[in-house]
């Protein structure tokens, strides 16, 4: 039997960013460990433009040391700190590098952590390995991290950690390590120049499903000049991650956070359109699920008892007890005769060119004394209104202007429809914004209940104004 050949050696670049580190880059260079120095590819210094002698000193310091894998690079105009790190990871992806580890030129971070943060990639566990300060108790501290940066950070992660669904450690380390390839997935391009960078790529790994691993790192707290405002920064943060969770939702647009399309899952809330839906198909019976998606909503009514058959234009990851494979554009494609208690179309219609013709299909499968239950997203809620009074009209990812709708409602509309289709409204109710997936349970699940039940009630009120969803019940007119 033959032995496996071991896997190719990973091709590793360091990645210095500096900016009037004068005194302090040629340490830096020499703080990197030999056995280091001897496997990676490329070690490349980025000046910002520095006013000093940065730039001079990178590179006498490869003439004197004779480092041919040093590089030495300056901007003609400053980037910032985000926009140094944008230069730097296109200029790993350009290069074929398949791990890139960021390195501070001021020496805040000990280069000699390089070896055991490189594990994790080197083996294949990681996207990204980041150098925490946090992770041994009491070592930031004893590290010399003032007492004021140690509280900002602890709360800050905390509440990083809260609205993202994270467990980090620490959001604001600059000791970072990236698996390349996983780099080019992101639009890091899109990041912000300023400090928040940082941030900002936690974000967008979480949004892609990447994997992270933390690495305990020594604290180091010197002489050197700190250039982040830290008011502002904390601010930049929290907007952040404020948009990204709106993004989420569907109520602006953040090219920064449009990382793949993301697939659609059940909303758990109470009042929610998908509990809403389970509701309102009462007790166990025979339901079509017309657009199933992922299957999560139809295994919801096969545990409480309902027998389900689902429809999509492909199988779901959660397959009902019967499901049907075809594009709804073209018609359901079930026999003439074969009916259902109940047919769900929960967000389907605004996906379709001729909503009607598949409403009409629809209403032809409903059994004598069966129902229709139809959810459809407020094209006139406030947060369309309040764009279009900015003079703009975006779609998004999700949410009511998703990329995917082409047809838009009101509730008006929707009755109109239904009414052209030979259907009666019986009952109507309406949907809150999923403020869960604004303020996720880690932040507060009360307080998220509390703006839930309000959006609710204002939706009751004002239908047209601040509905997110109009859900119906129809029977056969």
């Amino acid at each position: 039997m033959s032995t496996p050949s071991p896997a190719p050696a990973k091709k590793i670049a360091i990645f210095i960013v500096a900016y009037n580190a004068v005194s302090t880059l040629a340490q830096v260079l020499d703080r990197i460990p030999a056995e280091v120095w001897d496997k990676v590819a490329e070690v490349f210094v980025f000046d910002d433009s520095s006013p000093d002698d940065t730039h001079l000193v990178g590179l006498g310091y490869k003439a004197l040391q004779r480092k041919a894998k040093l590089t030495v690079l300056r901007h003609e105009q400053n980037k910032g700190y985000g926009g140094n790190q944008i230069a730097g990871y296109q200029y790993a992806i350009d290069k074929g590098y398949d791990i890139v580890a960021l390195l501070h030129g001021d020496g805040q971070y000990a280069p000699e952590a390089l070896p055991q943060l490189l594990e994790p990639l080197e083996n294949g566990e990681a996207d990204a390995v980041f150098g925490s300060r946090m992770l041994t108790r009491g070592g930031a501290l004893q590290g010399g991290m003032p007492m004021y940066k140690y509280l900002g950070n602890t709360i800050l992660t905390s509440f990083e950690n809260a609205l993202l669904g994270m467990g980090l450690s620490e959001f604001h380390s600059g000791y970072r390590l990236y698996s390349v390839p996983a780099l080019a997935r992101l639009p890091f391009d899109k990041n912000t120049w300023d400090f928040h960078f940082d941030t900002q790529i936690i974000i967008q790994m979480q949004a892609a499903g990447m994997r992270i691993v933390e690495r305990a790192i020594p604290t180091y707290y010197g002489d050197e000049i700190c250039h982040v405002n830290g008011m502002k920064y904390a601010k930049d943060v929290v907007k952040s991650v404020l948009e990204f969770r709106l993004h989420e939702l569907g109520l602006v647009r953040r090219p920064e956070y449009e990382i793949d399309a993301p697939a659609y899952t059940v909303k758990l809330s109470s009042l929610s359109s998908h509990n809403q839906l389970l509701r309102m198909v009462g007790p166990p019976r025979s339901v079509l699920d017309v657009g199933c998606g992922r299957g999560e909503f139809a295994a919801l009514l096969e545990e409480r008892g309902h027998r389900v058959t689902g429809v999509d234009f492909r199988p779901p990851a959660v397959m009902p007890q019967e499901f049907i494979e075809a594009d709804l554009s073209q018609g359901l494609p079930l026999d003439a005769q074969r009916t259902f208690d109940v047919v769900v179309l929960g967000d389907v219609l605004e996906h379709m060119a001729d909503p009607e013709g598949l409403l009409r299909q629809a209403r032809e499968h409903v059994a004598p004394g069966g129902k229709l239950i139809v959810s459809l997203p407020n094209a006139v809620h406030w947060s369309v209104r309040a764009q279009v009074a900015r003079g703009k009209f975006e779609y998004t990812n999700r949410g009511i202007l998703d990329r995917g709708h082409l047809r838009f409602f009101t509730q008006q509309t929707a009755e109109r429809l239904f009414e052209v289709c030979g259907l009666q409204t019986v009952e109507h109710r309406v949907t809150p914004i999923p403020w869960e997936r604004v303020i996720p349970g880690g932040l507060g699940g009360m307080l998220g209940r509390n703006i839930e039940q309000v959006d609710y009630l204002l939706g009751r009120l004002r239908p047209g104004l601040f509905a997110y969803q109009h859900v119906f019940e129809l029977r056969l007119a």
